[in-house]
């Protein structure tokens, strides 16, 4: 199979070109603004031209290129449009006129915006695909308006096409001021497996697993996160005492936690839950907060060798923030 990947220099474009270009099953084709080792095309999904060149004998497209969320600050609501909308309907539409047989886009649980914020008062919030997006930003509207631009070639053009909601899965460290100085950069991410953090190998299984069965779905959206351990009956506590509910479920982690000084954080507002992905796809995501206790009390990296492999990219030209793109070793 011939596959187009964009955004093929950003974390996971690069790593699903160097997963499938492992296997010899099939021919990827980098796609990025960037040139870089694993970009075979440089170019801009905004240019029609270009993507109508791009896709020519392509038999699938993987599309996780975007402006992100750290991108809200340094670029303007008509360059999220002309990339997250306008790029995205041009290798839906291009895709669709080449008979490329299935379309995968990467979205993000940004999406649902507002929804993840409950009241004071009330409980973390329960996360699937059942609740309706409010987008807090730009990048939430943007990506919004592309998974339905998706649904609609889907119906209108029968192009296979699945979305792919992903959690966090940055290796950078965090973006909220209020949060970064308060917990160790691995700390954070450790604790975030509980409720709204992927490991970016799990991400790019998913994927995989999305880019087979797509042809026999048609048509799907699914949260990949990383299996929470809370159900339902847990979202009043968690948001009143987080550690009291992990103390339940897992005995052992607060003298792990302590080996390193770490922390947990006091409440959480809500949780996104797989299981749709891990039903409909036959997804089975291997990084969750147990193997991260396990291998931290082994004196082990929690996260996966593709983790380390990618490292930090970050997201600008210039320094911005806590993002850059000096690329660097992940701390341990």
């Amino acid at each position: 199979m011939r596959i187009l990947v964009t955004g093929s220099a950003g974390h996971l474009g690069e790593a699903l070109v160097r997963v499938l270009g492992d296997t010899t099953d099939h021919e990827v084709v980098g796609l990025d603004l960037l040139a870089s080792p694993f970009t075979q095309v440089v170019g801009s999904v905004a240019d029609r031209d270009f993507v109508r060149e791009a896709v020519a004998g392509v038999d699938a497209v993987i599309h996780p290129a975007t402006l992100h969320k750290p991108h809200v600050g340094s670029h303007g609501r008509g360059d999220f449009v002309d990339t997250n909308v306008a790029g995205t309907l041009n290798l839906l539409e291009e895709a669709a006129a080449a008979g490329v047989g299935r379309f995968l886009f990467t979205s993000t649980t940004s999406t649902f915006g507002r929804a993840l914020t409950p009241a004071p008062e009330d409980p973390a919030a329960w996360i699937t695909e059942d609740v309706a997006p409010v987008p807090r930003n730009i990048y939430g509207v943007t990506k919004t308006a592309a998974e339905n631009l998706c649904e609609l070639v889907w119906r209108d053009q029968r192009l296979p096409c699945l979305i792919l909601r992903t959690s966090r899965f940055f290796p950078e460290e965090d973006d909220r001021d209020e949060v970064r100085p308060s917990f160790d950069e691995l700390n954070l991410k450790v604790n975030e497996l509980l409720y709204r953090r992927v490991d970016i190998q799990d991400a790019v299984d998913a994927h995989l697993l999305a880019l087979e069965r797509a042809p026999r779905i048609g048509f799907g959206r699914y949260i990949i996160t990383a299996t929470t351990p809370f159900s339902r009956d847990d979202v009043a506590e968690l948001r009143r005492d987080t550690p009291a509910v992990v103390r339940r479920l897992y005995p052992d982690f607060e003298d792990i936690y302590a080996a390193r000084g770490w922390t947990m954080l006091p409440s959480i507002d809500r949780v996104y839950v797989n299981a749709h992905a891990r039903e409909e796809l036959g997804w089975a995501p291997a990084y969750d907060f147990r193997r991260a206790l396990d291998a931290l009390a082994a004196g082990a990296d929690p996260r996966s060798p593709l983790t380390h492999t990618i490292g930090a990219k970050g997201y600008h030209a210039e320094p911005t923030g806590v993002y850059t793109t000096r690329a660097r070793q992940l701390p341990s």
